[in-house]
């Protein structure tokens, strides 16, 4: 059994502990609602954007349809884009997106494909390297940026098309989670080259548009823009969905230290009073032995 002090100096590491994870708790939240904004205001314009793209890819056929657009003929070698958090404390937010990615892997192999992967965030590679090391081609680091901006999609969605346009794979899927609540975080793969047909819609009574310069330098222009629109909103998405469940998992493990302080502080008490009652009793046996 562990002594009084013992017991008291664990009551005290404990507080201190809850101290730090209500702080947490209160940035998180503080922060969730900016990254929150960020990633409502970014799904009207990434949707738009595919719907646009969807419109335009419509009027198009043969040749003149780009390669980001109608892939290389093959889905033999397929490129993963693993977006995470950089850091943890954040419950399973890390671990489902890295869960989706390696059931999305094992599913391509399997079947006899080869798999390359990309991480965008320190936990994603951590938790991938160990059975997919030999499949991760590059990571981008992104704990020095304090905040996200379309540069970093941008040099990410270049660094994705050169690898296109080198011939290093046939198919491009992005994999990050969808924020949707404080408590609940969708883990999505979307496919970003080829443009996937049933990404978006074409509108059906829109008008017909003539195009200067020609549709295929159009759709040229317009497809890396919205790979590097895409991995942005996913971006933000992570981001929103990081925050959230760092905020309910600092909660959580406020509740839990207050709920050890109870216990640690009950075992206490009734050890200080058995012992101050065996000391009572010594005392009243000593002066009835007089």
């Amino acid at each position: 059994m562990a002594s009084l002090k013992d017991l008291k100096v664990r009551i005290a590491s404990v507080k201190a502990t809850q101290k730090i994870t209500k702080a947490m708790q209160m940035v998180a939240a503080a922060k969730l609602r900016r990254a929150q904004e960020a990633a409502e205001a970014a799904r009207p314009y990434s949707e738009r954007m595919a719907s646009v793209l969807a419109n335009v890819a419509a009027n198009v056929g043969g040749e003149e349809a780009p390669r980001l657009m109608t892939g290389t003929g093959s889905d033999q070698t397929h490129l993963l884009v693993v977006c995470t958090a950089e850091r943890g404390l954040c419950g399973g937010f890390n671990s489902s997106i890295a869960r989706l990615a390696r059931d999305h892997a094992r599913k391509l192999l399997s079947q006899g494909k080869t798999v390359k992967i990309i991480t965008v965030g320190r936990k994603g590679f951590d938790q991938l390297r160990r059975e997919f090391g030999a499949n991760i081609v590059d990571r981008v680091d992104l704990r020095e940026v304090k905040q996200l901006r379309f540069e970093n999609a941008e040099t990410i969605a270049e660094k994705v098309i050169g690898m296109f346009n080198a011939g290093e794979f046939d198919v491009c899927t992005l994999i990050y989670a969808r924020f949707r609540s404080v408590i609940a975080q969708i883990p999505t793969a979307q496919q970003l080259i080829p443009a996937a047909d049933g990404e978006a819609k074409a509108d059906s009574s829109a008008a017909a548009y003539e195009y200067e310069p020609d549709v295929g330098t159009l759709l040229g222009d317009l497809i890396p823009r919205n790979i590097a629109v895409q991995i942005f909103r996913a971006l933000l998405e992570n981001l929103a969905g990081e925050m959230g469940a760092k905020m309910s998992a600092m909660d959580n493990a406020t509740r839990n230290a207050g709920e050890m302080i109870d216990k640690l502080t009950l075992s206490y008490n009734r050890q200080r009073q058995a012992q101050i009652t065996k000391e009572l009793i010594e005392i009243i046996s000593g002066a009835e032995a007089l």
